[in-house]
Formats: structure tokens, C-alpha cells, sequence
């Protein structure tokens, strides 16, 4: 009886909406007559002609190498730093935590305030310091960097999985290695790190589904541009189902970028087995 819910849900709510969009790839679709059957047509334009599919292949690649080790050192980072016991510091994580729980659209919209280019914050202080302005979301070698930077902000939420996986480590592995002499960079690399691999990993695998799942950046701040630096893949789908209304073209664009996220994944996980430590192994 429990069950029943998810066994009617899964069906109707994932399983076919999955099945028709894959069907659909295959079609000339406009949402509103009847799909008409093209084979891959769809397919062959999106990866040997569209050009803004493969510039936004392109963005999404670079934002997530730019953004998922950066996230991951600076979680870690501060979950070694708030992870000792000293007074108030139980402060300072609900502090590092709290750019996680601001709605994702009203922090969008407050950075997209402070990288405005007349009357942005940022300028405004380069302005005081006689530096040029900067064109955080005009320039396309800058924009990238600019929409990092919101992602760097909210690390809260992966540092607070890190500090749950270092109170996991027993104190006395740690007092074992002080014995024999260990240094505080030795224990990290040696005891430490070894034991928060599946955090580790698992933060790596669901750092890179979302950076290539990234849609809000790009539709709120940017558009996509300048000359679709910041286009990315799920924004990309979005403009072609429901600004261009190829919503067959968008179906294949949602399968390509479904195969390549299996792809890294499928890969990270079989990698795993060198890097990651489990307790019973």
C-alpha cells in the first residue's frame, strides 16, 4: 500500500515523459501539430552543423573544469577549518552555511547587481581603487568567471557534507597516528583524506551533474551571452523548445546531454575503485 504511490507515479511521471521525449528527439515537433517522424535529423544538426549547440558544449565543459575542483577544495577547505572546537565556531559554519538557503533566483538577481557594469558593487570598488571597470557579464573571457563566482558563494552546503563526513573519522586514528609522530599535513594525507574518499566522491559526482545541469545563471543573468559564452546546454534546450518551438530538436539536445553526464559518471565511478576507501574493505 506504501509502495503504491511511487509504483503509479514512476510510470507516469519519469518513466513515460523519458520514453516520449526519446521519441520525439527522433521528430520535426512545434508542441503544437502531431510529431513527424525525421530519423536523426535531429542528432546530425546539433553536432555537425548548429553552431551555438557546440559553443554551448563548449561553456558547459568549461564552467564545470572551472567549477566543480574549485568547489571541492574550497568545501574541504572549510570543513577543516570549522571543524575544530574552539568557541563560536558553531557560529561561523551557520554563517558559511546560510548563502545555501537564500532562494537560487534572489541571490542570482543580488549578484547580477553587483556585476553590473555602471553601478555594480565590484566596479565600484575598482573605480576607488583606479581601475578600469570591468564587464563582468559583457565580456566573454569574464563572464564564465563571473558566474563561478556565484557558484564558489554557495560552497556552504558542500562544506557541510564534508564536516559531517571528518566527524565520522574516529578521534582515535588520530591520536594513533600523533603517537608515531604524524604532522597535521600527514595525518590529512595519510588518515584523513583516505577515510572522507566517498564524500568526496560522492560530492565530485553530484558537483558535476549540477554544473552541467546549469540553467538559472544563464537564463537570469546573461541570456546566454555575450556571443553565447555562457549558453549552456540546459539553457540551450530551453530557447529551442520554448522560444524557437523545436521541441524536437530540444528532445535530442536533452538526450545528447543525459548521454554525456552518464558518460563522466559511468567513467568517475569506475575510476573510484583506486581512489575511494571504504571501512569494510
Amino acid at each position: 500500500m506504501f509502495m503504491l504511490p511511487t509504483l503509479i507515479g514512476f510510470p507516469v511521471l519519469c518513466a513515460y515523459p523519458m520514453i516520449y521525449s526519446l521519441y520525439c528527439a527522433f521528430c520535426d515537433w512545434d508542441g503544437i501539430n502531431a510529431p513527424v517522424f525525421k530519423g536523426i535529423k535531429n542528432f546530425k544538426y546539433l553536432l555537425f552543423v548548429d553552431p551555438v549547440f557546440l559553443k554551448s558544449l563548449k561553456a558547459t565543459f568549461m564552467y564545470a573544469l572551472i567549477n566543480v575542483p574549485v568547489t571541492l577544495i574550497l568545501g574541504l577547505a572549510l570543513a577543516l577549518l570549522l571543524n575544530k572546537k574552539l568557541p563560536g565556531i558553531k557560529l561561523f559554519r551557520v554563517i558559511y552555511y546560510l548563502p545555501t538557503i537564500v532562494p537560487g533566483v534572489a541571490a542570482i538577481i543580488l549578484w547580477q547587481f553587483i556585476f553590473k557594469s555602471d553601478v555594480g558593487l565590484l566596479n565600484g570598488i575598482l573605480g576607488q581603487l583606479g581601475i578600469a571597470p570591468v564587464g563582468w557579464l559583457t565580456d566573454e573571457k569574464v563572464v564564465l568567471f563571473s558566474l563561478s563566482m556565484i557558484k564558489w558563494w554557495g560552497v556552504g552546503g558542500m562544506m557541510i557534507i564534508f564536516l559531517s563526513g571528518l566527524q565520522s573519522v574516529p578521534a582515535d586514528v588520530f591520536e594513533a597516528a600523533s603517537l608515531d609522530g604524524a604532522t597535521g599535513w600527514e595525518q590529512f594525507r595519510y588518515v584523513t583524506f583516505p577515510m572522507i574518499t566517498p564524500v568526496v566522491f560522492l560530492q565530485l559526482i553530484t558537483g558535476l551533474i549540477g554544473c552541467m545541469q546549469s540553467f538559472a545563471e544563464a537564463q537570469i543573468m546573461t541570456g546566454g551571452g555575450p556571443n553565447f559564452a555562457s549558453n549552456f546546454i540546459s539553457y540551450d534546450i530551453y530557447v529551442n523548445a520554448f522560444t524557437n518551438q523545436k521541441y524536437g530538436r530540444a528532445c535530442a539536445e536533452s538526450w545528447i546531454l543525459f548521454l554525456i553526464i552518464l558518460a563522466f559518471t559511468t567513467l568517475i565511478f569506475k575510476k573510484s575503485e583506486s581512489f575511494v576507501y571504504y571501512e569494510n574493505d
